[in-house]
């Protein structure tokens, strides 16, 4: 997953104002507690960053995808 895509499936999922707020804000827990905007800066992968952020917030596979089925968002590994 390339940067861009990661923020075009943030903004889809979480709302163009809320993914910037949960981006700087949310901590998740299984990337030593850093922020989705602190990981990606350290170097973590969009990707994993991705799977993350979704396990935090509780979010089904099914929504990660931002409801366009077009887009192949493939399940956490």
């Amino acid at each position: 997953m390339r940067l861009s895509e990661f923020w075009e499936l943030a903004d889809a999922v979480f709302g163009p104002d809320y993914s910037r707020v949960l981006a700087r804000e949310l901590a998740l827990t299984s990337v030593q507690s850093l922020t989705p905007v602190e990981a990606l800066e350290a170097g973590v992968r969009p990707r994993d960053v991705w799977d993350a952020w979704c396990d935090e917030m509780q979010l089904p596979v099914a929504a990660r995808d931002g409801a366009d089925r077009s887009r192949l968002v493939p399940p956490p590994r």
